[in-house]
């Protein structure tokens, strides 16, 4: 017989079994710097590298939210060897949890038996179990499930007074995906992309959805249709206090619709001929007053009427000296002004973009004051943060398939994802948003070994971590509240255990009161 035909195996790798002979594990022998080792694999005792997952598992049993989220996803398969739905949804928050941003890196899960148990899984299974467990999925009933446990997450938390931004980001793609597509692109000019419109609970940092388009859809308008139709699905008195939003939103467009809705809008708008024009009018009354908004800026209002407008809006005009501003967009601006501006006729004139100052014009329904007005947008800055961590740590920049429909789907599954993780940082680490780059480490950086005894399985878990004595103290607390709202169950259904979590998060994380004309979702001082 042929050696090497002897010798091949029978199974591709991703199957092979787990243990090897004790002939070929020997003990091996090494010396190190720090001396010498001895050392065997050992592939029986179960361990995990995401050790804490233990009580992340237990914030998703009181919850209820893992459990509802897999009992009715729609995927359907006929063999009897097909894995079962939720093993496919558990990888891929297991993925996601681990800071996974490639299918192809779910395979260092595989054999992870521990973490596996702790979502009752029955296995890990592989990366092109998941992707094709993600491709049963039809664009309706997938849209309508993911968007139904989108809102399960975030809605407890709607009937406070709330801000809703709204923004997209673009995502390079490197492949021959559906809609891919050239289109705005600032970073990778050329690049086919696809475009996230994403909608967000201001300052709590949770999101309400993403649509994601092709890349030449990347205007505001293409977002529009659902947001609008995001806030028709929730109760009137769930609404946010107003809609904020950079100069891509301030059209006729989205204007005349939040008005028809009767919802308060705030939106930057672009330094169009008109609105120069007004910034002009505005600096030539000398009578006119300025009031400080905070940070060296100085606001007032006024009506503007632009070409694509219907009627006359009210504006908030705001300017700030650029000898006081700091980046490299006031180092821009200020080296432009240093050019001289001519006419056609080569003459020098001088305008207000010859003045020492960068303005910015804001158009609002509100009926608040400029101080009020101003420094409520200047909060809007924070929605840049959650893009930054979603693409970056959460596997928005990843997670591409050749589908468009698949692509969609796992976009909201990371949003679902990242919207319970950010709850439960919270409720162990209250006072503010911590981005996964720091709370990943700490709540899910250890190990775990898993012995069983009569019956009772037993996980010794270690924290990695240089504040772990600081942890385990908050985490104790946490686990012995979501054990007694688990020991409760019969009397407790998962809905209302759930609101016992957000009315404990929003009592530990945010003022009882708003102030006037400012969102509840602010971390209390």
């Amino acid at each position: 017989m042929n050696e090497r035909w002897g010798s091949s195996e029978a199974h591709p790798w991703g199957e092979q079994e787990k243990s090897a002979p004790a002939a070929e594990n020997p003990e091996l022998v090494m010396d190190t710097p720090g001396g010498r080792y001895r050392a065997i694999f050992d592939d029986e005792t179960p361990v995990s590298a995401l050790g804490p997952l233990v009580f992340f598992a237990q914030f998703l049993r009181a919850s209820g939210q893992f459990e509802a989220l897999c009992a009715d996803a729609p995927m359907e398969y006929r063999s009897p060897n097909a894995p079962a739905a939720r093993d496919v949804i558990g990888t891929l928050l297991l993925g996601i949890l681990a800071g996974h941003w490639r299918y192809a890196h779910l395979t260092a899960l595989r054999f992870d038996e521990v973490a596996a148990g702790l979502l009752g899984l029955s296995r890990i299974v592989s990366e092109d179990s998941v992707r094709r467990g993600i491709k049963r999925v039809d664009q309706i009933g997938g849209r309508a499930w993911l968007q139904r446990h989108l809102q399960s997450s975030y809605e407890g938390f709607l009937s406070n007074l709330w801000v809703l931004d709204i923004d997209t980001t673009v995502k390079p793609l490197y492949g021959r995906q559906q809609g891919a597509t050239l289109g705005y692109n600032p970073h990778k000019p050329g690049r086919p992309s696809h475009v996230y419109h994403t909608y967000w609970v201001a300052s709590l940092r949770l999101c309400l959805d993403v649509e994601v388009r092709p890349g030449r859809e990347h205007s505001a308008g293409y977002g529009l249709d659902g947001l609008w139709a995001q806030l028709e699905r929730l109760p009137r008195e769930n609404w946010p206090h107003l809609i904020r939003g950079d100069c891509h939103y301030g059209y006729e467009g989205c204007l005349v619709a939040a008005e028809q809705r009767q919802i308060g809008y705030l939106f930057k708008v672009r330094r169009t001929p008109r609105a120069r024009a007004l910034i002009d009018e505005l600096e030539h009354l000398y009578e006119l007053r300025w009031h400080d908004v905070g940070q060296g800026w100085e606001g007032t209002q006024a009506e503007l009427s632009l070409s694509g407008w219907s009627r006359r809006r009210r504006v908030v005009v705001v300017r700030r000296r650029l000898r006081e501003a700091r980046g490299p967009r006031a180092e821009r601006r200020q080296a432009r002004q240093a050019l001289p501006l001519l006419t056609a006729a080569g003459v020098e004139v001088a305008t207000c973009e010859r003045l020492d100052y960068e303005y910015q014009v804001l158009v609002t329904n509100l009926p608040h004051g400029v101080e009020t007005l101003v420094p409520l947008y200047r909060e809007r800055g924070d929605a840049e943060n959650p893009f930054d961590e979603l693409k970056n740590q959460w596997g928005w920049g990843g997670f591409t398939t050749r589908a468009f429909t698949g692509c969609q789907h796992t976009a909201r599954l990371i949003a679902l994802a990242y919207n319970w993780w950010s709850l439960y940082a919270r409720l162990i680490d209250p006072g503010q948003h911590h981005e996964a780059l720091t709370s990943r480490p700490r709540l899910l950086g250890g190990v775990a070994r898993q012995t069983e005894h009569a019956g009772q399985r037993r996980l010794s878990v270690r924290l990695l971590h240089a504040q772990a004595p600081e942890l385990k103290r908050r985490i104790i607390r946490v686990v012995a509240f979501l054990q007694e709202l688990i020991a409760t169950a019969e009397q407790l259904d998962p809905l209302t255990r759930w609101q016992r979590i957000i009315r404990r998060i929003l009592l530990e994380n945010y003022p009882a009161n708003a102030p006037d004309g400012r969102t509840l979702c602010a971390p209390a001082s």
